[in-house]
């Protein structure tokens, strides 16, 4: 320490973070850094200098569409001035304050979830996260039911923490599944993959709805606290619902006295080209018990995750202490960020473009990719949420990836795309395209266009 109580500075070390280059970056971030899901020795993480709108700048310079809008959370795109303005006023006038106490961000950001949530879900729970958001979601319905089991798709992903990680249907799950969490997985509808020999969308509705019905009715109905379901699976590779599939899984819940929870972290906030994902499934959508939302219901500029639940829910808790809470429940920040965000999606009509991106441009470029190349088995997906499958047999299908792993042919495709200036998210043997929902229509052609050639180039070689 000084003279004056402020802290010493190391000789010739930067003392801001504007300071530091891209070079000094990398070496603090190898040295001092433990990365999430990678083996630590092997990583080679790229620096991201700045960003902007739906583009990122890395260590060199050059610019890269965005179209993983990192892992599918900002929405908005980076650097959005309305939000940013909104953090700074917020930290200008209360920077943070104890989840007890009420205060005006956290107010208004619950009424603006509220408003667009489905159905009466008026009651907001705040967390930091997703998986927050998915572990409080199932303490909820196991208090509210009296029972424990926890049903979950195979195919899917709910979060990092313990009890999400358990809900989790992908390969992240097996290191942390002992078993012992009560959960229990079964297969959603997926017809390009389909478990149950469909031919249609229509027979790949009835049969998952069956072979759901027969789990639960196996696994004892009475034991069942909480069916938790992607209205659209994200990372595990964007497979949208037949038509009466959420609204078959709604009925079975209530036939059962079974919460049905939606976790809409992903798909939620507009990425579907409607607010919510569970809008889509028939004439008036599917209202679930809960509904757990992150990233986008501010961009992720500031954690931020949260539970909207039903009357029916809160009520078990008006006279009964909810026994949970986190101390960053609502932050003034994250909430100020989620009210900025909110009313520019509605002054912007963010959702509508997303849809319009999505029927008029992803659509179209992608079944065209599809004409174009062996390696694309199949593209789905809807809004600014698609999804590419690469296959080494049309025929077979054959993955051009296993199942949790990668292959030299998809580092190829990922190579060509970054050196022409599009990062794309990739998944085992798929590329998901989901750029920020404010991307212009002639941004995506242009990420469509490079995912093209890094096909050409990659199968040629």
């Amino acid at each position: 320490m000084t003279e004056t109580g402020t802290p010493a500075t190391t000789a010739g070390a930067p003392t801001e973070l504007a300071d530091l280059t891209p070079q000094e970056t990398y070496d603090l971030d190898r040295r001092h850094v433990f990365h999430s899901w990678s083996a630590q020795a092997s990583l080679d993480p790229m620096v991201i200098t700045k960003a902007s709108g739906s583009t990122i700048w890395d260590q060199d310079g050059h610019a890269l569409l965005d179209f993983t809008s990192q892992l599918v959370f900002t929405n908005l795109g980076h650097q959005h001035p309305r939000v940013v303005a909104a953090v700074q006023e917020q930290a200008a006038h209360l920077c943070t304050v104890a989840p007890q106490h009420a205060n005006a961000a956290r107010s208004e950001a619950a009424r603006l979830v509220a408003r667009h949530t489905p159905g009466d879900l008026d009651k907001v729970f705040f967390t930091n996260g997703g998986a927050d958001a998915n572990e409080h979601a199932v303490r909820m319905a196991r208090l509210h039911t009296g029972r424990h089991k926890v049903l979950s798709t195979y195919r899917s992903y709910h979060g990092g923490t313990n009890l999400a990680i358990n809900l989790t249907g992908d390969p992240r799950r097996w290191p942390n599944d002992h078993a012992a969490t009560g959960t229990v997985h079964f297969f959603g509808p997926f017809l390009y993959r389909s478990s149950f020999h469909a031919t249609s969308e229509a027979e790949e509705c009835e049969r998952a709805l069956a072979h759901l019905a027969e789990l639960i009715a196996f696994e004892g109905p009475q034991t069942i606290a909480a069916i938790i379901v992607e209205p659209v699976p994200g990372t595990a590779g964007i497979m949208v619902p037949p038509d009466g599939y959420l609204s078959g899984v709604r009925e079975l819940c209530d036939r059962h006295g079974i919460v049905m929870i939606a976790d809409e972290v992903m798909c939620g906030f507009g990425r579907t080209g409607r607010w919510f994902a569970v809008e889509h499934d028939g004439p008036t959508g599917v209202v679930p018990d809960l509904l757990t939302f992150a990233k986008g219901v501010n961009s992720g500029y500031v954690p931020l995750g949260g539970v909207a639940i039903s009357p029916a829910v809160a009520a078990t808790f008006d006279d009964r202490p909810y026994p949970g809470g986190l101390t960053y429940s609502g932050h003034p920040l994250a909430c100020a960020a989620a009210v900025a965000t909110v009313h520019a999606m509605e002054d912007d009509r963010v959702v509508e473009h997303a849809a319009a991106l999505g029927a008029e441009v992803f659509a179209p470029g992608l079944e065209g990719l599809r004409d174009r190349h062996e390696w694309v088995g199949d593209v789905r997906g809807v809004g600014a949420f698609w999804a590419v499958e690469l296959v080494a047999d049309r025929g077979t299908r054959e993955p051009l990836a296993p199942y949790g792993g990668t292959s030299p042919e998809m580092a190829a495709v990922v190579a060509g795309c970054k050196r022409r200036g599009m990062l794309p998210f990739v998944n085992f043997n798929r590329v998901h395209l989901v750029p920020p929902l404010t991307t212009s229509a002639a941004e995506v052609r242009r990420g469509i266009e490079i995912l093209d050639e890094a096909l050409a180039e990659a199968a040629g070689a």
